[in-house]
């Protein structure tokens, strides 16, 4: 690893290679730089920065509260620690069509990969719950085009809620006119079924993502399983984040109980394995090294 390397910000173009092979691209869900870091040692090639995921680690429910700043900031922290391709979570693109075109250009310019933006009304909601409202699919086609006008490498994921609002067919003619809009993948948030997926897969002749949450209207289904459907990209978007939370709440409650940390040293990451996860003695041989030619320096 070379610690303080520029990173090339062609994570658009490194994505799209990896589509163009045919493999099914896994991307979990992250939420900050130390949470990538460990997706990257697991050997993923990409990364989802979930919405919901990035807003509740602030504290916040998911109804469109995040602002583009904060997005941005992670993005940009992120990309520079693991230099993989980036899936973000753009909600409903910040606004209209001038919103959209403007979070396109600093996404890319932070180091995203691609950017998904969905046809939800403000507030949007999680794509599983209930009362969703959506845009006219003609706004959302005009956002579609404003952000390929603007980016150079980034990719497009047109999200559709419309399953569970306008019914299954609905859904699949949004698609299809995302799709001729100019996005580059499709993401159906929300279907209930394999025979569901399955029916987007045939309908729609772009890359399709599919989302694998938790306690959602999709059936539990493993990536060999959308991979055999034709899905290009599976999803995990806040499974860390909870898995996270809860040893995090198990631990405060050990400390509250006990008053010690001592019985949980066996389920804890030690001092010499986060130091290698996050390159500690690089940076100290690092330092370590140009130490050595100060008096090179001076002279």
């Amino acid at each position: 690893m070379k610690i303080f390397e520029v990173r090339d910000l062609d994570a658009g173009v490194r994505l799209k290679e990896a589509l163009s092979r045919g493999e099914t691209i896994v991307a979990p869900g992250v939420f900050n730089p130390i949470s990538a870091m460990l997706a990257k040692k697991h050997g993923f090639k990409a990364i989802y920065l979930s919405g919901a995921a990035l807003t509740a680690s602030y504290g916040l429910p998911d109804l469109g509260l995040i602002t583009l700043d904060e997005i941005l900031y992670m993005v940009r922290k992120i990309y520079s620690i693991v230099n993989l391709p980036i899936i973000v979570d753009a909600d409903v693109g910040f606004g209209g069509v001038l919103n959209v075109a403007r979070t396109t250009k600093e996404l890319e310019e932070a180091g995203a990969a691609a950017m998904q933006i969905e046809d939800q009304e403000m507030p949007k909601k999680c794509g599983h719950l209930s009362s969703k409202k959506l845009i006219p699919a003609e706004e959302m086609v005009y956002k579609i085009r404003a952000a390929r006008e603007v980016r150079k490498n980034l990719l497009i994921i047109a999200r559709t809620d419309a399953r569970a609002v306008e019914g299954l067919r609905k859904a699949i003619e949004r698609a299809q006119m995302y799709a001729e809009a100019g996005a580059d993948i499709i993401f159906p948030e929300a279907l209930i079924s394999n025979e569901e997926f399955e029916l987007f897969r045939r309908e729609i002749h772009i890359p399709l993502l599919a989302n694998m949450t938790e306690f959602g209207r999709t059936p539990y289904t493993t990536v060999k399983e959308f991979s055999e459907m034709g899905y290009n990209i599976v999803i995990f978007p806040v499974t860390a984040l909870r898995m996270a939370l809860t040893a995090i709440e198990d631990t405060y409650r050990e400390l509250s109980k006990k008053g010690t940390q001592r019985d949980l040293l066996p389920q804890m990451m030690t001092r010499e394995e986060l130091y290698r996860l996050i390159n500690y003695y690089d940076y100290e041989e690092f330092d370590k090294e140009l130490s050595g030619k100060k008096d090179d320096w001076i002279r």
